[in-house]
């Protein structure tokens, strides 16, 4: 129902990084391309692509690492009263949230403001932010976002995409697209990524240490292994990671971002 799909260059056809010296390490190593199918949907491929493969051409490791680090956040479930402010889009909110960023006092030094909490409003736009897939990497990027609803007959991802096409950067999938997935089916497409990108990673340095690297090209083949080796275990070590959401403040804060408390609530500056 959900998976992220991709494909490595063939080694000989990995680009260097550096010109004077071209150099390669494991994240330069996972060149290639990628896309995401979901209920049917393949999200991330591309229109107006000349390339054989119509998709996001990057590195893996950049996508792997970002779902890695994002799904703690998405296995967070979202309790029942803060789902409209999470099925919400910052462009429906009734106001800026930086407008509600503290400025630093200038006869103040920065000892007395370390543990000064951050606006209720300023909280509830960075928890709904870290919901976001980070695509900032790309030229007009989508936006992805997901998470967790548990009621007693369901447990599920909601998966909301939205792209405007700028007449250059586009792509097959609409421009809104809301769907969601059992959450045993997402993380088991988390798990798929991981095993699937670690086996060919694990193969293609396995290929380098026998190869003795590639020529004309800075490949320091210990410290590759050690990293892959390191790059193993990331996964668990993230699933072993709690947020610390206070869905209070969280509360507060998006009752004011939707309007449901009256802007003289909020503080003047």
């Amino acid at each position: 129902m959900v998976r992220f799909r991709f494909e490595l260059y063939p080694l000989d056809e990995v680009s260097p990084w550096g010109s004077d010296q071209p150099r390669l390490h494991w994240f330069g190593l996972t060149e290639g391309w990628y896309w995401l199918e979901a209920s049917g949907q393949e999200l991330l491929r591309r229109t107006r692509q000349v390339h054989p493969h119509p998709y996001i051409d990057y590195y893996l490791a950049r996508l792997w690492e970002d779902v890695i680090i994002l799904t703690p956040e998405v296995l967070e479930p979202v309790p029942d009263d803060l789902q409209p402010f999470i099925a919400s889009h910052p462009a429906q909110w009734t106001c800026d949230p930086l407008e509600f960023v503290a400025e630093p006092d200038e006869e103040r030094t920065d000892d007395g403001n370390a543990d000064v909490p951050d606006h209720p409003v300023v909280t509830a736009a960075i928890w709904h932010g870290e919901h976001y897939l980070d695509f900032g990497y790309l030229r007009n990027p989508p936006k992805l976002r997901f998470w967790r609803t548990t009621r007693s007959d369901r447990d599920e991802i909601t998966m909301d995409w939205r792209h405007e096409d700028d007449g250059e950067i586009g792509f097959n999938a609409d421009p809104t697209v809301r769907l969601s997935v059992p959450t045993t089916a997402y993380l088991e497409a988390v798990h798929t990524l991981n095993r699937e990108l670690m086996g060919t990673m694990g193969q293609r340095v396995e290929e380098l240490e026998r190869r003795g690297g590639l020529p004309g090209v800075d490949l320091d083949l210990v410290h590759l292994r050690r990293e892959h080796e390191e790059r193993r275990h990331w996964l668990a070590k993230n699933l072993d990671r709690s947020p610390k959401s206070d869905s209070n403040v969280v509360r507060q804060g998006a009752r004011l971002l939707l309007g449901d408390v009256q802007r003289a609530d909020a503080p003047t500056g």
